[in-house]
């Protein structure tokens, strides 16, 4: 599917793109006055009604997009006796449907339009008491939306607007059915919404079923990386990434990282690791309980923790700006989840650092993930076998599997997949330990007068590092 690119030869103003006064008035309490090139091709065709299809990634301004015109919209709208729900956002994870509904708030704190934010993982009864008091606008999450619409606490009769936003990752999480499902108790006559970061075959074809004539927006090529994203890799034995991602969070320059791993039992491992050697960390995934993610999430974005380990799914909510670092302390399986991953720094216009880890079973995903990105990952170096943590696997230690899908899951299915692909055998043996300065210059570990700092000098905490078998 061939999209136009959504590049502009002036950069016009929100007042220019036909907004009425009370979301320009939101927008500058917001500190924003220069639309984004997704902003700028889509609010004036959904200001007319019609429906639209967007490539795009999170941190493009997507979500503005779409929700000044059909706040706008709402608003214009003949008054209703009885609130109804008028507009549903359809999110994959808990997290992005939480900020979904906030930036409606936010966006519409001068308009007298309620908005509201459903999702699995948490009681049910005051989510049904926001929907008995009357909602305009519901953003919500599969799994959920079926069970109250099936408990009959959720009607979409009177629904004139449905957006579908990334659509690819519903794929990957298995909710594809779940959203047919909630497609099928939509009215025909309505205002469609589609919102993806990829355009695989699949998506594709759900789009064509639901958009009519749609105005089209792609505001970076399809699968493409992060302009902004200065992207590197390591070739690391797998038992010494940890190592290796400490020295990296010794350095000062890392201000605000997001760490990402396959598994939430990884992500579990690596944070607990990283507060053992000083590091505080904490880990965001779909076994945490909703107040935990939540909290995790506010103290990442106000800077009181500044590494967050995360997994993808989880991940897809992180909507924080000024991250100066993505690690990849695993590599994906899935290629498009690198271009997810990489695309959580260099937000906004400001520049970020994506840096990979990559042992010898992972070199498989690399050629896929280069392949896709039709680019070579510049390599930074190569790291030989030096010390090993106990307790720490690396989660390519697991045994391999190649090319699992994960299959549907019932209500609030924000799991994990933890399945990934083998790769090859050969070792990857370097000479140049990459060495991540201090602040006061020297090498971690160093003493006055050393050479060299060994991974065992770093810290006295690092009593429990042990030399690795020889490979």
């Amino acid at each position: 599917m061939n999209l136009p690119s959504a590049s502009t030869p002036a950069t016009p103003r929100f007042a220019d793109l036909g907004l009425a006064e009370p979301l320009l008035r939101a927008l500058a309490a917001e500190g924003y006055d220069e639309p984004t090139p997704i902003q700028i091709h889509a609010i004036p065709p959904l200001l007319s009604g019609r429906d639209l299809l967007g490539c795009a990634q999170t941190g493009t301004g997507k979500t503005a997009a779409f929700a000044l015109p059909i706040l706008q919209r709402l608003a214009a709208a003949p008054p209703v006796r009885q609130r109804v729900i008028r507009a549903l956002i359809l999110s994959p994870t808990r997290e992005l449907a939480s900020q979904i509904e906030e930036r409606f708030r936010a966006y519409g704190r001068h308009l007298s339009l309620r908005s509201t934010v459903i999702f699995g993982g948490v009681g049910q009864s005051p989510q049904v008491d926001r929907l008995r008091a009357g909602v305009d606008i519901l953003v919500a999450t599969p799994g959920r939306l079926l069970d109250l619409m099936g408990q009959g606490q959720v009607s979409l009769v009177n629904l004139s607007c449905f957006v579908l936003d990334e659509a690819d990752r519903m794929l990957d999480m298995g909710f594809i059915h779940d959203v047919r499902k909630v497609i099928a108790a939509l009215p025909k006559r309505r205002q469609s919404l589609f919102f993806s970061a990829t355009m695989p075959p699949d998506i594709e074809a759900l789009a064509a079923s639901i958009l009519t004539q749609p105005a089209r927006v792609a505001v970076t090529p399809v699968a493409s990386t992060v302009e902004r994203v200065n992207q590197s890799i390591y070739f690391v034995e797998k038992g010494d990434k940890p190592g290796l991602l400490e020295r990296a969070l010794r350095n000062p320059d890392y201000t605000r990282v997001l760490v990402f791993t396959r598994t939430k039992h990884g992500a579990n491992k690596v944070a607990k690791f990283l507060n053992g050697v000083g590091i505080h960390a904490e880990a965001i995934h779909g076994n945490k309980s909703q107040s935990a993610r939540e909290t995790a999430l506010a103290n990442f974005k106000n800077g009181r923790t500044r590494v967050l380990v995360a997994t993808d799914i989880a991940a897809r909510g992180i909507d924080v700006d000024a991250v100066s670092h993505v690690i990849n302390f695993d590599l994906p399986n899935e290629p498009e989840s690198y271009v997810h991953r990489i695309g959580r720094t260099a937000r906004a216009g400001a520049d970020g650092t994506a840096v990979s880890f990559c042992s010898a079973e992972e070199r498989a995903y690399l050629r896929d993930i280069e392949r896709l990105i039709r680019q070579r990952v510049p390599v930074a170096g190569e790291v030989p076998a030096s010390a090993r943590p106990s307790g720490l696997e690396s989660e390519s230690d697991r045994p391999a599997q190649r090319h699992s899908r994960p299959a549907p899951r019932s209500s609030d299915r924000s799991s994990d997949r933890s399945s990934d692909r083998g790769g090859p055998s050969r070792s990857s043996r370097g000479v140049d330990l990459p060495r991540f300065a201090r602040p006061d210059g020297a090498a971690p570990g160093a003493t006055p007068g050393s050479a060299a700092a060994s991974p065992d000098a770093a810290s006295p905490r690092r009593r429990h590092f042990r030399p690795s078998k020889s490979r």
